[in-house]
């Protein structure tokens, strides 16, 4: 009997992505669906109230002003798909956040939990019962979004245990990745990587290889599931001849888990440009990828019959 898996990520607070990876495990006729990895978004929109039908708004800048109520709910959906967290005040609002940064993070925290709790609760209206759902943030996650995932009735939060998918197939799972330019939440050395992952191999046995799943946010180095543009100290894309740099950024201790261990499936994320599926060894790796801006699901269907594992690319 076959089991097939569906696997998104980095939505990054995208609610039109969201909603699309909710439709997908019955478009697809799943057993599993995966939703891992970077699930908040990376900042408030505030749109301040400066009189009776006349907001503002500045988003990159730009000041934008909406003097009817379906303009602003226009910009409000368009932000919200990006994966902002719009927010109406009105002028003392703001003023009060400008001169607190720790009303600002209360705030953020208020609106990540809202929205993870709201997204939670889509997935049960529209997922349907018998569908395993696992839920886990990425390395960009803070920390206040996993006891929501933890405590909600539908989800399995597959952090820091192993999840039985099957009868034959165990589920270990890391979040975190290695070191990146951005010193986001969950991320460190190659080294303590090793020893997380490590960790997690520990929690099954050596039996259990043949059909282990493994879901580790990030990509093995050099896989071609890891590429991404090449920046300069300050961040900034590199260029040579018109032409962008790219180069491997994923880990070094996945690979070499992955080679020591063999997993039947490996299943990544981070690198939002690189989407594609590959072999280490007898083990199958994914990164379904990302385009959460433009509210694009990408996913990766994944179909194991017999100990042998595939890999197709879906979009919704």
């Amino acid at each position: 009997m076959s089991l097939r898996i569906f696997q998104a990520c980095d939505p990054h607070g995208s609610m039109k992505t969201w909603h699309q990876m909710c439709r997908a495990p019955k478009v697809f006729k799943v057993d599993v669906a995966m939703m891992c990895g970077d699930l908040t978004g990376k900042a408030i929109m505030p749109i301040i109230k400066e009189k009776e039908n006349r907001w503002f708004a500045q988003p990159f800048g730009r000041k934008k002003v909406f003097k009817k109520q379906k303009d602003l709910d226009k910009f409000i959906e368009f932000t919200s798909t990006e994966g902002y967290y719009p927010i109406v005040l009105d002028p003392d609002e703001l003023a009060e956040l400008k001169e607190d940064s720790g009303k600002v993070k209360s705030l953020f925290d208020r609106l990540m939990t809202e929205r993870m709790k709201q997204w939670l609760d889509q997935a049960t209206e529209m997922i349907p019962e018998h569908v395993v759902l696992v839920v886990n943030p990425g390395n960009d996650d803070p920390w206040v979004i996993d006891d929501i995932i933890k405590e909600h009735e539908r989800t399995i939060y597959p952090l820091k245990q192993v999840v039985e998918i099957s009868d034959k197939h165990k589920l270990i799972s890391l979040e975190y990745v290695n070191s990146t330019p951005w010193d986001t939440h969950r991320e460190c050395d190659e080294e303590e990587l090793m020893e997380r992952l490590e960790a997690e191999f520990a929690r099954v046995t050596e039996s259990d290889y043949e059909n282990l799943l493994c879901n580790f946010h990030a990509p093995p180095h050099g896989s071609g599931l890891d590429t991404a543009p090449k920046l300069t100290e300050d961040h900034r894309i590199t260029y040579s001849g018109g032409f962008a740099l790219t180069e491997a950024v994923g880990s070094t201790a996945v690979r070499e888990v992955i080679e020591k261990y063999q997993p039947l499936v490996a299943m990544h994320g981070h690198i939002h440009e690189s989407v594609g599926f590959t072999s280490i060894g007898r083990t199958l790796c994914v990164n379904p990828g990302s385009e959460y801006r433009e509210g694009i699901l990408k996913g990766m269907l994944i179909t194991i019959d017999d100990r042998k594992a595939t890999a197709g690319r879906v979009e919704l």
